[in-house]
């Protein structure tokens, strides 16, 4: 019964106009052309496609890691302003402190002398206070321009970038501690 079947299935195939061994030939055509494209095409577009993921990715790390270094660093600017605008008020203080004093020695000369004196106190305080902020403008300057040739100077990989990070911030700390420090460790 099977070569019947067979027989009667291949002139029904003969009657719709298809020949079955052109037939068998384009299957195998077929399957050949597409283990053949999934090896040289698919294959290579997929690890493209996972390159290009995989970029993305880090670029999108970095971004964020550019992020997080700025707000650190937009902090680290705020800490210093106020503490400068404290430092200022305590020389304000100070040189209120002063002026009182001056005020009671100066019930006991003229009127003159007393003006000038406080004149310049204030002018100190005006001189100390635009110091103060000028040395931490300087600073900040100088830590942004080492921090830029640093990043000019190597490569951008996670490591070296890190690496990078840690050493400028430590230099910065030690900075603030001692004149000179950080520029010894440099």
């Amino acid at each position: 019964m099977g070569p019947v079947f067979l027989a009667g299935f291949v002139d029904g195939l003969k009657a719709l106009g298809i020949n079955l061994p052109s037939l068998i030939a384009q299957i195998i055509n077929f399957t050949l052309l597409l283990v053949v494209l999934y090896l040289l095409a698919y294959k290579p577009v997929l690890r493209l496609l996972d390159e290009r993921r995989k970029r993305i990715q880090e670029g999108m790390e970095a971004s964020e890691e550019a992020k997080r270094r700025l707000a650190e660093t937009e902090q680290e600017v705020a800490k210093e302003l106020e503490k400068a605008r404290q430092e200022g008020q305590n020389l304000v203080a100070q040189a209120q402190q002063i002026s009182a004093r001056i005020q009671e020695e100066a019930r006991e000369q003229a009127r003159r002398e007393q003006e000038q004196m406080l004149a310049r106190a204030r002018g100190d305080i005006d001189l100390a206070r635009d110091s103060a902020i000028a040395e931490l403008r300087r600073e900040f300057a100088d830590l942004t321009i080492t921090a830029a040739e640093r990043v000019i100077r190597q490569t951008l990989d996670r490591r070296a970038h890190s690496r990078l990070i840690e050493e400028t911030l430590a230099e910065s700390t030690m900075g603030d501690g001692s004149d000179g420090g950080g520029e010894k460790q440099a």
